[in-house]
Parts: C-alpha cells; structure tokens; sequence
C-alpha cells in the first residue's frame, strides 16, 4: 500500500503573489482581519514584498511584517516570530521567501494558534505535534527547497545542531509560484538551490522507506525540468519560463521527498551547515557525487534509470556505467556553474572532518532512508573524499 499527501492547492503565475488575499479567502472562509507576512529583510529592501502587502491592505487586511529570518533559522528566533504573532494577534501566516522563511512560517503557524498550546521542544520529531495551526500560505523566491509542499520544518537547536518537525499539519493551505519573485536571484544562489531540487529527486527516487510511484513520476519529472533550465536560470535575464519551470521542478522534487524522504546526502550536509554556515544546498552539492558513489553497490539500476530519463550516456550500457555517468554529469554541472566542488574550497578544515562524521551520525532520521547502511567509517571516509 502506498499513500501520498501534498498541500491542498497550489497556484502557479507570474505576480500571482499580488492575488495573495484572493486566494487566502478561498482556502480560509473565515474572514481575516489580521495576517503575519514572514521574511527576510534583503526580500523587503528589494520590493519583492510590495505587490503581495498591497494586495493584503487593498483587501482590508492588516499586515503585520516580520523580517529578521535568517539561514539556518535558531529556535529562538522563531519563539520570538510566534510571540510577535500572538502579540498581534494575527489570523493566519503567509511567508514570502527562501526555505529558512517558509519554515518558519509553519512553526509559528503553530505556535501562534490558539488551538495549538504546545511548546516547541515536545514537537521535534516526526509526528509529534498536538492541536491545529493557522491558516498557512508558502511563497516561494528560491527554486530550491521545496518547503511549500513539505510537511517538514529544518530548525537550529544549538550552536552546531539542527532538528527537524514533521507533522502533515505543517502542510500549508496553498502553495504559489511566482516567477516574478526570482527574477533578481543571484546566480550563485539559483545554482546552489537548484542543485538541492535536484538532490531533493535522486534522494526521494532511491529512499529505502516510502518510495512509490507517484513520488517516483515526480521526482522523474523534476530532474527534467530542473535539468533542461538550470543553466539558462542561473545566467542573467533568464526568461520567466525558464524560472517558472524551475519553481515547478523544485515544487515536484518537494512533493516526492514529503512522501519518501530524503537521506545520506542530507545528513552529510546537516554538519557542514551546523559548523560552517556553508548554504544548504551547496552543502548537499559538496557531498552528493560522493554520498552517490558510495551507494553504487545498492542502487546503481535506479540511477541508471534517472541517467536514461535524462538521456545521459550510452542507453547500451550497463547499470554500473550509466549510474556513474549520471554522478559524473552532476559534477560538471557543479563545475559549469562555477560552484565549489571541494570542501577545502569552502574552508572546511581537515582536521574538522571526524567532528563532522560523528555530527552526521545523529542524523538517524534521515540515514534509516539511504539505499545502503553508513556506518561512522563510511561517512568519515564520504567526507575525505569529498574533501
């Protein structure tokens, strides 16, 4: 048996976000009188909030803006979005912005409900959190995480630790994917989020839990949206259908790994993130051809397929070489788009390789998904090669 879950809607249009309040109305009959806009403060100096803000206000909404999200959001950074929210009392929560942000959003969602009294520490883990949240809307402006589809939320819990929330509930009321909202995206970004979609695929295509066919057909047709229009999205005046093809492979790749989750690769990124501040998408690409190889011996015919579907390669051949082609062609993607291959390139010390090996091995949550069992070993040796 095999069971798939998504959010309710999605909207998908250039400006759309400016039709914010219309679609809020649709999924939320109550009416609204005040709503949370959650954000980052590079996104408001830049006028991506105006059109959606203009929206809310013309609809006779109050806006109350909250804009200090930052990466890798700490706990406390979101208790003080929640109580800001309560402060305000606010009816629902939309978030414009990268996955930080929208994941913000479904916390506070949470935490800011008056049918939800439950504290943040007891909703860590995977189907823990008690009560219902906020009406919830997720805007994405990186073509990347996938957040606005997942039922997962990434929060920091300590100096280098980070903890995940899964619940259906942080499945948001609609998704939209406005084209508008990542044209000023800088190219090393689009790069780094686009290459977490496509990991985001792979991952969700191979995860030894959960794997079914309607993620499978998702993830297939994410790489190849995200295949055929990464390299003209990340170059300047990149057209709004190039953009709006990422939004929507990225959006795909999200709906496969919510319902069969993501592994290795990720838990690998989790400690250079936690130690280093390296972006979570160029810390999945730092590890992903390694993390790949070593799960050759496990799940080379599923990467032979993704190979075919891409139409990497030689269709001839066997499994093993067409599997390894397709690890090939995602490094010279990396290196095509001039993004850090190595971990030394981004200042990741040697000596700093078995702290994060340990790191990694608490990601067990992510690790019972990988196609092959890591051991401390094996992803101490990931990390060398990787280095």
């Amino acid at each position: 048996m095999h069971i798939f879950n998504t959010v309710n809607r999605v909207v998908v249009g250039e400006h759309c976000c400016a039709n914010i309040a219309d679609v809020l109305a649709e999924v939320n009959p109550e009416p609204i009188a005040r709503v949370l806009l959650v954000s980052d403060a590079q996104l408001l100096s830049f006028g991506l909030l105006d059109s959606a803000m203009a929206g809310l206000q013309a609809a006779g909404i109050e806006v109350h803006l909250f804009t200090d999200v930052q990466p890798d959001p700490p706990q406390e950074l979101v208790l003080r979005c929640a109580s800001f929210a309560r402060e305000k009392s606010v009816q629902a929560v939309i978030a414009i912005g990268g996955g930080s942000s929208l994941d913000v959003a479904k916390v506070v969602a949470l935490l800011a409900s008056p049918k939800c009294q439950q504290p943040i520490e007891k909703m860590y883990g995977v189907d823990q959190v008690e009560g219902e949240r906020l009406p919830l809307l997720l805007a994405p402006t990186t073509a990347g995480t996938g957040s606005e589809v997942t039922a997962v939320a990434i929060i920091t819990t300590g100096e280098t630790t980070k903890a995940g929330i899964v619940s259906p509930k942080l499945y948001a009321d609609a998704a939209l994917l406005d084209a508008s909202m990542t044209a000023s995206l800088p190219p090393a970004i689009c790069a780094a989020t686009a290459i977490d979609a496509m990991v985001h695929a792979i991952e969700a295509f191979t995860s030894q839990h959960k794997k079914n066919p309607l993620s499978d057909q998702l993830a297939l047709s994410a790489l190849h949206l995200l295949s055929n229009n990464i390299e003209a999205a990340c170059q300047p005046g990149a057209t709004v259908k190039v953009r709006e093809n990422m939004l929507i492979g990225a959006m795909q790749a999200g709906q496969a790994f919510a319902n069969s989750p993501v592994a290795a690769i990720h838990a690998l990124a989790y400690p250079l993130g936690g130690h280093f501040h390296i972006s979570h998408g160029l810390s999945n690409a730092l590890v992903m051809p390694h993390v790949m190889r070593f799960n050759l011996s496990a799940c080379a015919p599923l990467y032979a397929e993704l190979a075919r579907h891409l139409k990497i390669g030689d269709a001839q051949s066997s499994d093993e070489v067409q599997a390894q082609q397709l690890i090939d062609y995602l490094t010279q993607l990396m290196q095509t788009l001039k993004m850090p291959v190595r971990l030394r390139d981004c200042k990741v010390p040697e000596d700093s390789l078995e702290l994060l090996a340990n790191d990694a091995m608490l990601q067990t949550r992510l690790l019972i998904n990988n196609p092959r069992e890591v051991t401390l070993a094996d992803a101490l040796l990931i990390y060398r090669a990787a280095y």
